[in-house]
């Protein structure tokens, strides 16, 4: 059987968003705000996809095939016309065909299945907070800009280990490949692995 697909204004970044994680934009161009205004007078949904190269500004980029839906939360127009959002992912989705750009990008897409929670991934998921955690409380000792080492994340398991895998001190690229586990008891033993090495690295920085 296959799946549904289904029209869907798309935001490529340099930024991986993941589920029930926030994202603030700063709205510039003038397709984006056409998307914003299109976003505030339908469902208030847009995807947001890595780009793979390329850059955010004036197209032509080159874009991974799995992003999230970001769900508007807040949006504050400015005088000049910039938009400033604020942003929570919901879902992970999966580019099926990107439409060309009229005026902003397009795709169709299908939601990716979300595998419940398994009692046995609690370990490894208590393993990879205790990874993150450690990591940005390196990153701290550096003063390299990092979310706090005891920032309150959600009590829920499956989302808890999306906000660690949003916190995580690693590159867009590895964030990437979080963001496509096969589900979230997948997710957390790449992110308990991949904190860990992240951690590994900043403490024989801080060592010297």
């Amino acid at each position: 059987m296959t799946e549904s697909v289904a029209p869907l204004p798309m935001f490529p970044l340099g930024t991986v968003l993941f589920p029930h994680a926030p994202l603030p934009l700063h709205i510039f161009e003038p397709r984006y705000r056409a998307l914003v205004r299109d976003c505030l007078a339908g469902d208030g949904e847009f995807g947001v996809v890595l780009i793979e190269r390329g850059f955010e500004v004036g197209g032509g980029d080159s874009r991974f095939d799995v992003g999230t839906v970001a769900r508007l939360v807040e949006a504050a127009e400015l005088d000049d016309g910039r938009w400033l959002l604020t942003t929570v992912g919901t879902r992970r989705i999966r580019v099926a065909t990107w439409i060309p750009d009229d005026p902003y990008p397009l795709a169709l897409v299908q939601d990716v299945a979300e595998p419940a929670f398994e009692a046995g991934a609690e370990h490894a998921l208590a393993e990879a907070e205790e990874a993150v955690r450690r990591a940005l409380a390196y990153k701290a000792e550096l003063g390299e800009p990092a979310a706090p080492a005891m920032v309150r994340l959600d009590d829920e398991p499956a989302r808890r280990a999306w906000q660690l895998a949003a916190i995580a001190p690693l590159g867009p690229v590895d964030q990437q490949a979080l963001l496509e586990s096969p589900g979230v008891n997948e997710l957390v033993g790449r992110l308990a692995e991949a904190a860990g090495e992240a951690a590994t690295l900043l403490a024989y920085r801080l060592s010297g």
